[in-house]
């Protein structure tokens, strides 16, 4: 899938950056694996901790302390967040919780939150992973990528 969505990228001319939290950048590793993905590839950030995400993301102190980190607000500021600062066309943010600890009965572990950002259509999509730490990662990944594909293509998220 980093494949066909570099291609895509580069046939339409956009840039894209990422603004990870649970998936620790296997988001931009998977995209730094394609030959010639420079060219639509502009930064990464991994925002851990809360203070990262405010520091260098942007997201309100006060989003965090109403909604959690683990959250489709966090998500969505996150994904505007660097898209703006990375002066890319599309950002995409990833926030949630991949175990085996951390989860509870309103956000259990394998919640994750993908935001996509571009300058029209601000979007999020709420899931819920079966697993352990790294399959709950990597099904945050692809998702991402499914996500990303379709909106370049103009599919519904579903399809």
């Amino acid at each position: 899938m980093e494949f066909e969505l570099v291609n895509i990228l580069k046939n339409k001319g956009l840039t894209i950056s990422f603004a990870e939290s649970c998936t620790c950048g296997l988001l931009a590793s998977k995209i730094g694996n394609v030959p010639g993905a420079s060219s639509v590839f502009n930064e990464s950030y991994v925002t851990y901790a809360n203070a990262s995400k405010m520091k260098i993301l942007g997201v309100k102190c006060d989003t965090l302390e109403n909604y959690g980190a683990v959250s489709w607000q966090t998500a969505l500021e996150m994904s505007e967040g660097v898209r703006k600062i990375s002066d890319s066309d599309i950002g995409i943010g990833i926030t949630g919780i991949a175990g085996p600890g951390g989860g509870t009965k309103q956000k259990p572990v394998g919640l994750v939150y993908i935001s996509i950002a571009t300058d029209n259509k601000h979007i999020y999509e709420k899931c819920l992973f079966d697993g352990d730490r790294q399959s709950v990662r990597n099904q945050a990944t692809n998702k991402a990528l499914k996500m990303i594909i379709n909106i370049l293509k103009g599919c519904n998220n579903n399809d």
